[in-house]
């Protein structure tokens, strides 16, 4: 999700501080596009947290499958023995 940034009103706000007309268009757009891309929203973070606990979970999954291949293959190999 993308927030929108009012560079405009940013751009004011920093006019009315007693910062001059093109710093301050400069900051705006320096921030605009440099420091928003980089926020991460709840959203985004739920979306990262989903895909773990998926690949976790396939993973796990794996182990346990592994484990059950190698205990039947280690009783397999003990009954042919006797």
């Amino acid at each position: 999700m993308a927030y929108a940034f009012d560079t405009l009103g940013y751009s004011k706000a920093l006019r009315e501080a007693g910062i001059a007309q093109d710093h301050a268009e400069a900051h705006a757009a320096a921030a605009r596009e440099f420091i928003m891309v980089d926020l991460v929203t709840k959203e985004d973070l739920r979306t990262a947290l989903e895909l773990q606990t998926l690949q976790m979970t396939v993973r796990l999954g794996g182990l346990i499958a592994a484990a059950f291949v190698a205990m039947f293959g280690a009783l397999a190999a003990l009954i042919k023995l006797t």
